[in-house]
């Protein structure tokens, strides 16, 4: 069973409740006619250029690949062996390109730094 991580380009202000509710219009297939978010497309292109995701399997951590993405988000559904780093690194760049972090496992939303208290 994977371990799923998913990052979010919400507007300014957006909740852990805003997070949790794209997540759930994700999962019923509802998702917006719109341009790629810049921080999503930043933020795919950065954790690929480690961990490509043309194929799941030995040597990835994806359990499925390639990886979800669209205009608002990317899922990601990895190996529960995965390398901590692995995990570090998606917390890292989400942070850096200002994206909140959902944990499917729990239901938890984290957001960037900067948000932190706004």
């Amino acid at each position: 069973m994977s371990f799923d991580l998913s990052v979010w380009a919400l507007p300014d202000g957006a909740t852990g409740a805003d997070v949790r509710a794209a997540v759930q219009r994700c999962r019923e297939g509802r998702h917006g006619d719109r341009h790629p978010d810049p921080r999503v497309v930043g933020f795919y292109r950065a954790i690929t250029t480690n961990y490509p995701d043309r194929a799941a399997g030995p040597g990835t951590p994806w359990e499925v690949a390639p990886l979800h993405a669209a205009a608002d988000h990317v899922e990601m559904n990895l190996d529960p062996a995965c390398a901590d780093q692995v995990l570090l690194d998606i917390e890292r760049l989400a942070a850096e390109h200002g994206l909140m972090l959902f944990d499917a496992q729990d239901g938890s939303v984290y957001p960037p730094p900067a948000r932190v208290g706004h």
